[in-house]
């Protein structure tokens, strides 16, 4: 490399054998200025004027840096360097991803089912090219070696122009949503973006017009799926809508599902239709097949026996097609969810606290998210709150057999304020709630208070159940006469 060359012919004192010119470098020993001009002579020599070591200085092969300096022959060697080092800074300026970027590849080639353009045939074939290097696709996530590998497949890069170009086109994403610290995620994912003008970008985008309302909402979409601006992408948008349409899903449950998860989109109708089968099959069709894929639209990609597998696991347990039919509207990411990794782990879970087999579809049947919530983070540490205010493990598991919603309440939201108020206040030992768990289900300031002060004035002596199982009607009319609770009564002055 030409940096290398100067050195070695520095360190073995053999400039007076390149000639006259030779012995100007002689006399310029030392000198920053000298040190460039020897720089700019040796790649003179070279024949090329520099580019190709000066390419290979940037990591690329000598066969690909030859192969790229024949797209740069109308090129200086020093306006080359400044427009690398301006798209390394542009571009390239954050730090190393951790593999994510490789991973959404990977996720988006995974998912991609229907005829491609050239565009995206160009894409494939670079992350073609990465995947059968040493570290495949987490190459993607290293700033040298993605730099270097879209030099190779995309040369014309280095003919656009840094100022007319690039730095309107940066500016112009980071006014959509796309931080500048992510652009290299739309780059490395779409390299043909780089070369859209910005009205072309515009032009494209509209198609999702109504997905994305803001323009924000079409940075993030871009974000997630980069591929929305190939026009693949954008006619089996169409289909994909249509086909919908067909199948009397709202139109706005669709919307929220691709800008939710737009790697549907690359996904072909009749891979679709696999699916919808599947929901129909459950009873789940038109508003409620809305709701679904709205909430959980990574469904739509599952495989047909996937899903059977969640549901056959479900019927294992003893739950009932009804139910199974219930849990899937009103929890849906159960069933995107690995039954060893996750399902099994929760049942580990409940059996571990003392809820045995026979319970477990009761306990699921009430609060089927807990199949989605993190046994670490949240569900073992609600128990252990629970054991800490002098509830045993038993009095624990008897609770969440009776009421498994208890299993989702924060503790410093809603549990820690009801125990203080019902100890503190209600003058009740914390063993009430073993027997009616219940009562943490019910707003403090709108239910637990007004109601406790209605009985505290009358005298009357009350278990929880007692006091909040009622309906406002039948409590007013036991408790109050013909008065009703719909208004709460005035608190005391020291509760104000």
């Amino acid at each position: 490399m030409l940096v290398d060359g100067v050195r070695d012919l520095d360190e073995l004192s053999l400039w007076r054998s390149c000639g006259s010119e030779g012995n100007e470098f002689v006399a310029a020993a030392g000198d920053v200025v000298g040190f460039k001009k020897k720089v700019l002579y040796m790649a003179k020599e070279k024949g090329d004027n520099g580019k190709v070591a000066f390419l290979e200085s940037v990591g690329l092969s000598l066969s690909a840096a030859m192969n790229v300096a024949r797209y740069l022959s109308a090129e200086t060697l020093p306006a080359l360097v400044l427009k690398v080092k301006c798209m390394k800074e542009l571009f390239f300026s954050g730090s190393n991803d951790g593999g994510l970027i490789g991973k959404n590849a990977r996720r988006m080639m995974m998912h991609l089912s229907i005829p491609i353009d050239e565009e995206l045939q160009l894409t494939l074939s670079f992350f073609e090219k990465i995947e059968a290097r040493r570290g495949g696709l987490n190459l993607l996530g290293s700033n040298d070696a993605s730099f270097r590998y879209l030099i190779e497949s995309f040369p014309r890069l280095l003919l656009l122009s840094v100022e007319s170009h690039m730095k309107p086109m940066v500016e112009f994403l980071e006014n959509i949503g796309v931080p500048r610290g992510c652009l290299i995620n739309l780059i490395l994912l779409f390299p043909p973006i780089i070369f859209y003008n910005i009205e072309g970008i515009k032009q494209r985008v509209l198609a999702f017009k109504e997905v994305a309302v803001v323009d924000k909402d079409i940075g993030k979409l871009l974000l997630k799926y980069p591929w929305i601006l190939s026009s693949s992408i954008r006619e089996n948008y169409k289909e994909v809508v249509s086909f919908f349409n067909s199948e009397k899903v709202p139109i706005l449950s669709v919307h929220r599902a691709i800008k939710s998860w737009p790697h549907i989109l690359g996904c072909s109708t009749s891979k679709l239709k696999l699916m919808v089968e599947q929901f129909d099959e459950l009873g789940v069709r038109n508003r409620k097949l809305g709701q679904v894929i709205a909430k959980s639209p990574q469904l739509l990609l599952r495989k047909p026996q996937e899903l059977f597998h969640v549901i056959a696991f479900l019927e294992d347990l003893g739950i009932d097609k009804e139910t199974i039919r219930r849990i899937i509207c009103r929890c849906p990411e159960i069933f995107a969810t690995s039954i060893e990794k996750t399902l099994k782990r929760k049942l580990e879970f409940l059996t571990g606290i003392g809820v045995s087999r026979a319970h477990l579809p009761r306990v699921i049947k009430k609060y089927p998210e807990l199949f989605v919530s993190d046994v670490d983070r949240t569900l073992l540490p609600r128990m252990t709150y629970l054991m800490t205010l002098g509830l045993s493990g038993k009095d624990v598991a008897f609770m969440v057999r009776r009421f498994s919603p208890l299993l989702g309440y924060n503790i410093d939201e809603v549990l820690r304020p009801k125990v203080e108020f019902l100890v503190n206040t209600m003058e009740k030992p914390i063993t009430d709630v073993v027997d009616y768990p219940r009562y943490f289900s019910y707003s403090l300031e709108k239910k637990i208070k007004p109601r406790f002060w209605v009985l505290k004035g009358r005298n009357v002596e009350f278990s929880l159940k007692d006091m909040l199982g009622k309906s406002d009607e039948d409590f007013a009319a036991q408790y109050m006469g013909a008065r009703s609770m719909l208004v709460p009564p005035p608190l005391p002055i020291n509760e104000t």
